[in-house]
């Protein structure tokens, strides 16, 4: 269809500002393409662009596009981005959202006029009576644990009566014996038929089985999306797969973005396998990496690429090694505490310099590996005075101040006048619950409630932006301001779709519940073995797992990077090894000395040193690379000559020492000679692997043979290391 010179004009500004990368996933023709996006590439900017530029080109039409995420926040954004793309009726929702919909809407097919079953919210409560049932008492945490594995079982695809031996195969850490979850896996199974009620999961197979065996279903499905759009597809799992397969009905206009890189979410039954395998199941698949990262300064970049590069596995197959865009930072900060108290002790004093200086509390988290390390830094931050948010705790709507606020607005409903503007109302309606708009009160926990309401205010000044004033009589004076009863309704909308407004404060989070989110200053704390990875992680895969976990928690942060740890638990407790994943924490008994205790009072740490690329200014990590002075990608400036002639002389000294070659220099200490070429001693004790010692023992040689020097006129008298 051809497009005459306005609509031309259109597509060219979908088109300006995008990379080469970008603008290739954009323009792939129609069919399957799978964009490998590293973090911070700009994965969702390439795919709302590729539906604009093949809707606004005429190839597609938008309400025939179906575009799945998996949390509401990325399709709203998804949504807001096309809109003002200039493109409307694309569907974009979350795999629950999308099946949700089609089951209500075919429901009264399907169920031949019976009521569609209510849906679960939580399986706890009837997981705890399906234990009752099979003899287990559990307390609430036990039940979650009971019921995280049924979800793992029925997204797998696996059946109560499999699960012992899927269970066996998956090496799955379960709370009891495997006969016995499965024995409440069949319980929860009756119970939930017997109370009428089905989970998500049921929702999704109920989605799948209305297109697998209905044949109008299908074919009502299949014309109304035509092309689909999967984003964080190394999610996906077998369930979610079986769904978009029947949703496909074997026609292959898809469009996949993922990357291998941030598997983090296998224990949940999610696999990178079809995004690893999506060449091989779509043989004219276009394949796309995006690899500039726009998001973090090339300091972060270059960690993220050090952490990563040693990956091994499956998904190392398809690493990014991503390319820093933004101007130079800082270094990532590293530090070692003797114990956990005077580490978040350190951290709220960071948190509220950084606040103090500029920084928006809600542009800062703390990132941690397990929601119980979540206190100790609630205490810290509190004792601090710094507002802090707990990410993935309690509900924003399920919050009791919120809740009582939201009960506060619906009695005010009655009693204010229709003509209130909505901001005032609110604002009044708080206050008669003792909230107050200009006095945040002291204290980490009371300033979070206060941050809490304040949040309720912001929402109302929003929802009052987006509702022009038009003037009477005009053909559209319909249109007419917010009023509170309109905001309520919002609220109650929110709160169904769990959509919650930002809320004022730094947000603690878990390394698993921060994907997907960015902050300007990220704090990544207790970085030790058997925290990260977890002493749980025990075969290959489970530890490369952790060591993309991480990589998730180093990508969230845009400028500033804290990365931390205690030898100790407590004062005076036992010694514990730093993450295995960072090369650059000393190693406890370093003998360059040991981290202070730093008292509550006044925290003292010691700071690690932090080699730079001196090409790229990105951080090393390897030692090879420390040596060098370089990343491996980078360009060499290698003087092969002068290479050749470093091995010749370091073979003539091994011969008359009697030693083997790598004592003199090893072949990386070499190539860093050969690379930076010193002139003087204090150069030579830059390069990692050369000390006073071996200074004294070679040090002239070596500037001698960097300054031209042959071999004959440096090589020494025969003696052995000892003996000189």
């Amino acid at each position: 269809m051809g497009v005459d010179s306005a609509d031309r004009a259109v597509v060219e500004r979908v088109l300006s500002g995008l990379d080469p990368e970008q603008r290739s996933a954009v323009t792939a023709p129609a069919g399957p393409v799978c964009i490998l996006a590293g973090a911070g590439t700009g994965k969702t900017r390439a795919i709302t662009h590729r539906i604009a530029y093949r809707a606004l080109s005429g190839g597609i039409t938008g309400r025939h596009v179906l575009a799945v995420t998996f949390t509401a926040r990325a399709a709203a954004e998804m949504r807001a981005r096309l809109t003002s793309l200039g493109v409307g009726g694309v569907q974009a929702r979350t795999f629950h959202a999308a099946a949700l919909r089609q089951v209500r809407y075919f429901a009264p097919r399907l169920l031949a006029g019976r009521e569609m079953p209510e849906l679960l919210d939580s399986k706890v409560r009837l997981v705890t009576l399906a234990a009752a049932r099979a003899g287990l008492r559990t307390d609430r945490a036990a039940a979650r644990d009971l019921a995280g594995e049924i979800e793992w079982a029925k997204s797998s695809l696996v059946e109560p009566g499999d699960y012992p031996v899927a269970a066996a195969k998956a090496m799955r850490e379960i709370p009891h014996e495997a006969a016995k979850v499965a024995e409440v896996f069949a319980a929860y199974e009756k119970i939930k038929r017997a109370n009428g009620v089905i989970d998500f999961e049921d929702m999704l197979r109920a989605a799948v089985w209305g297109i697998e065996e209905h044949r109008d279903v299908a074919e009502q499905v299949h014309a109304q999306y035509r092309h689909f759009v999967v984003d964080e597809y190394q999610d996906v799992n077998p369930l979610q797969q079986r769904l978009l397969d029947a949703w496909l009905g074997g026609r292959d206009d898809l469009t996949v973005v993922g990357d291998a890189s941030q598997t983090i979410y296998s224990f949940t039954g999610a696999t990178s396998g079809y995004l690893i395998d999506f060449p091989r199941r779509h043989r004219t698949a276009v394949v796309v990496r995006l690899v500039r990262d726009y998001r973090s300064t090339p300091q972060v970049v270059g960690l993220a690429n050090a952490v990563i590069r040693q990956a091994r596995g499956t998904e190392a197959k398809l690493r990014l090694e991503l390319v820093g865009q933004r101007p130079p930072g800082p270094e990532p900060d590293v530090r070692i505490f003797a114990d956990e108290p005077a580490e978040a002790a350190a951290v709220a004093a960071r948190c509220r310099q950084l606040v103090e200086a500029g920084t928006p509390a809600r542009e800062i988290a703390v990132l941690f590996r397990t929601n119980a390390q979540s206190e100790a830094y609630e205490k810290a931050l509190a004792e601090a005075e710094v507002p802090y948010v707990v990410q993935g705790a309690e509900r924003f709507f399920e919050r009791p101040e919120v809740r009582q606020a939201v009960i506060a607005l619906r009695s005010a409903v009655r009693s204010t006048p229709g003509e209130t503007p909505l901001v005032r109302a609110v604002v009044e309606a708080l206050t008669a619950v003792g909230w107050a708009p200009d006095q945040p009160p002291p204290g980490g926990a009371a300033r979070e409630r206060w941050e809490a309401l304040a949040a309720l205010v912001q929402l109302a000044e929003e929802h009052a932006a987006r509702q022009p004033v038009l003037p009477l009589g005009e053909a559209a004076a319909v249109e007419r301001p917010a009023t509170l009863a309109d905001f309520c309704e919002e609220l109650q909308r929110r709160a169904a779709q769990q959509h919650a407004p930002t809320v004022e404060g730094v947000t603690l989070a878990s390394l698993h519940s921060a994907k997907g989110l960015e902050w300007d200053a990220v704090f990544l704390v207790g970085l030790s073995d058997g925290t990260l990875p977890t002493t749980y992680a025990k075969t290959t895969e489970q530890i490369e797992e952790e060591r993309r976990l991480l990589y998730v928690g180093v990508t969230r942060a845009r400028e500033s990077l804290w990365l931390s740890y205690a030898v100790a638990r407590s004062p005076g407790g036992r010694a514990r090894r730093p993450c295995r994943f960072l090369p650059q924490f000393d190693r406890p008994g370093d003998s360059r000395g040991k981290p202070s205790s730093g008292g509550s009072r006044k925290p003292d740490v010691r700071r690690n040193q932090v080699v730079s690329c001196r090409v790229c200014g990105g951080t090393l990590l390897a030692g090879v690379d420390r040596k060098l002075g370089r990343c491996p990608d980078c360009p060499s400036d290698l003087d092969e000559e002068l290479l050749d002639r470093l091995r010749e002389w370091r073979g003539v000294v091994a011969s008359i020492q009697k030693i083997p070659a790598y004592v003199v220099f090893t072949d990386a200490t070499l190539m860093a000679l050969a690379e930076r070429r010193p002139s003087r001693a204090e150069e030579l004790l830059a390069i990692a692997g050369i000390g006073p010692r071996k200074l004294a023992l070679y040090g002239d040689a070596a500037i001698a043979l960097v300054g031209g020097a042959a071999v004959a006129e440096v090589t020494p008298e025969k003696s052995s290391p000892e003996e000189s």
